[in-house]
């Protein structure tokens, strides 16, 4: 069975008490329940379930937090499709990768909305040196920015413009909606697929 990233199913941090685990259950059951005849939906409802009955008890949230820790130490497999390999594209599109995943992080973790250039390495399977231009022209465009810890986070104009490009690229929308891994699409002889992985800090 594909491993599922509860925490990104509830849009929630790994690090809140189970007390907020309660409360956006709530929320979200009241909104995807199938008798709600705007929002409701099925399958969102029993995804929001199936996270709650793990997340709120704390036997099963120790037990699936260690799988969770381990899964996002591996690279994501979205970055192992065609369009983030070389040449100019690919240094647009890992553009966007990198947007998308501070985007994920300041909406899911509030209280720590940066990360670090060794998480972005990880998670995007890409050099360091290669990553080096990709962060200085965002921090040029004022799309991202160093923290207090010495991470990158988004900025309001970052969020713009993710969101702006949001509705044009299928990737994006991958990689900032699915709770459940990508698999990768075959990727040129200099690109390398990865393993599939959840999204971060979710």
């Amino acid at each position: 069975m594909s491993f599922i990233d509860y925490y990104e199913v509830m849009q929630i941090s790994p690090n809140v008490e189970v007390e907020t685990v309660h409360r956006v259950f709530r929320m979200l059951a009241a909104r995807y329940h199938p008798d709600n005849p705007e929002t409701g939906d099925n399958d969102k409802f029993l995804l929001q379930q199936q996270a709650y009955e793990v997340l709120s008890d704390p036997q099963a949230r120790g037990s699936y937090n260690s799988r969770h820790e381990r899964r996002r130490q591996e690279p994501l497999a979205i970055f192992g499709m065609k369009e983030f390999t070389g040449g100019v594209e690919g240094e647009a599109n890992r553009r966007m990768g990198v947007l998308c995943l501070l985007y994920h992080q300041r909406r899911t973790d509030a209280d720590a909305p940066g990360m670090s250039i060794l998480e972005l390495e990880k998670l995007m399977n890409v050099p360091r040196e290669h990553l080096m231009f990709t962060l200085w022209y965002l921090r040029e465009k004022n799309l991202i920015r160093f923290t207090e810890k010495s991470d990158y986070e988004i900025t309001g104009e970052g969020i713009d413009s993710t969101e702006e490009q949001y509705p044009k690229n299928d990737f994006l929308q991958k990689l900032l909606d699915a709770p459940k891994p990508i698999k990768p699409e075959p990727a040129r002889p200099e690109g390398r697929a990865v393993p599939a992985g959840p999204l971060p800090g979710a």
